[in-house]
């Protein structure tokens, strides 16, 4: 008898390209000249990335050259939610943004509601942060990915362990 085919659906986000991205970006920006002069930064601090700069219309055009770097990069942006932007003292600006790692509950619960309502033959499990998804027919397999790719979710997901 033939073993089910199943394959995971995760939602990663590669921490060593968003650095290596961050420090693109801040070169970038040394050398460009409507920069010259001004404050700016950009950190990665824990699971959150950290922008701060002179103004609100500033940390736009830092975060417009990271966005920028981070997409040739293959990080995907759905990934990075921004926070509404902070003031500080000297009328700096600063927006910090939370690095999403995993798929939380409520994006899980979407997903698996879709796949049955779909009535494709197969079973998602939620396991943690991430969704195993199993079934007899290969071919209903490549139907819920289809069908996943098609929900709208405020995070990027991927597809691994294709068995």
């Amino acid at each position: 008898m033939a073993k089910d085919a199943s394959f995971d659906i995760v939602s990663e986000l590669n921490k060593e390209e968003v650095k290596n991205g961050v420090q693109i970006a801040l070169k970038e920006l040394k050398n460009r000249f409507d920069f010259k002069g001004s404050l700016f930064d950009i950190k990665i601090e824990g699971n959150q990335l950290v922008v701060k700069a002179e103004d609100d219309y500033k940390v736009e055009q830092v975060k417009d050259v990271l966005f920028s770097k981070l997409i040739k990069r293959g990080v995907p942006l759905k990934n990075i939610q921004f926070s509404d932007s902070e003031h500080a003292l000297g009328g700096n600006a600063r927006q910090t943004a939370e690095l999403v790692n995993g798929i939380d509950k409520e994006s899980a619960k979407k997903i698996t509601t879709a796949i049955k309502n779909s009535k494709v033959k197969v079973k998602a499990q939620i396991q943690e942060d991430q969704l195993r998804v199993t079934g007899k027919n290969r071919d209903d397999l490549q139907k819920v990915i289809t069908l996943v790719k098609d929900i709208d979710l405020p995070i990027d997901v991927q597809f691994t362990n294709y068995r």
